[in-house]
């Protein structure tokens, strides 16, 4: 069986807890630090043939598989986020030497040090927003039509179910207009809070879910300020809710959003 050295992330070399603790992607073979100056890079031995090879690619597309992998996987960068401030390593980067992944080191060391200085103190913090559409129509539409009552109730039938129909479609229109309008106060308002935040892809809705994700955000915040940035979320949450607008915050994560893009090696 031959060897490759599976990288996790890379962390200050100082602020590890000696020996390192806890075990690879395979069950059996410790962590180890491949230390340069005052980084460290984060490995274990795999099998190169869990990785490489016609047999290796279906086995990647086999969520049974992959799924504990990448778990633990992230479960390594978190354990080490409490220790330093971590650089995390996309799933799957592997080197065939120790070489080779210190040379790999040396060659990005300046963005690598860059980056750890960052994000020092930081950690990630995700905020996705959830609108189930009908629900929102149907609200506003009763608020618009509550308010309209005295009028709407004079007419006669034939011309009150014209009047909700133009009503409905006033009410899509005008929440075609509000969404964009609103998730950009949202993001101002959560400027203060954060050190800097992006915007991530949103995903298609789950089989049976009516609501649809409207926003998908990722925040690099200083670690002090979780509590007031919790706070602020479900401030939000409070004051949109009536219009079936959902706010939910995921973390504290380390920072993948924010890494730069390194070419490591990989073995694929």
């Amino acid at each position: 069986m031959t060897e490759g050295l599976y990288l996790y992330c890379l962390v200050r070399s100082g602020l590890m807890p000696v020996p390192l603790q806890g075990i690879g992607l395979d069950g059996h073979n410790p962590l180890q630090a491949a230390p340069l100056n005052d980084l460290a890079a984060i490995w274990s031995p795999v099998a190169l043939e869990d990785f490489c090879g016609p047999e290796a690619e279906a086995r990647l597309q086999d969520l049974t598989w992959i799924g504990p992998q990448v778990i633990r996987h992230q479960e390594v960068v978190a354990a080490l986020m409490r220790h330093s401030p971590v650089l995390p390593v996309r799933f799957g980067v592997i080197f065939t030497s120790r070489e080779s992944l210190e040379n790999s080191i040396q060659r990005h060391y300046d963005r690598i040090d860059g980056f750890l200085r960052y994000v020092s103190g930081t950690e990630e913090w995700g905020v996705k927003g959830f609108l189930d559409w009908k629900e929102a129509k149907e609200k506003l539409f009763a608020r618009r039509w509550l308010q309209d009552s005295d009028r709407l109730k004079s007419l006669s039938p034939g011309k009150r179910y014209f009047a909700e129909q133009r009503q409905r479609a006033s009410v899509d229109l005008e929440l075609q207009r509000w969404l964009p309008e609103v998730c950009q106060k949202i993001w101002q308002g959560l400027q203060h809070l954060t050190v800097e935040g992006r915007e991530r892809e949103l995903r298609r809705r789950d089989a049976g879910d009516t609501r649809e994700m409207v926003l998908n955000w990722a925040f690099l915040i200083s670690t002090g300020v979780a509590a007031d940035f919790r706070a602020h979320i479900r401030e939000v949450n409070n004051r949109l809710a009536d219009l079936g607008l959902v706010l939910e915050e995921t973390g504290p994560w380390p920072p993948y959003s924010f890494c730069p893009a390194l070419d490591m090696e990989s073995v694929r």
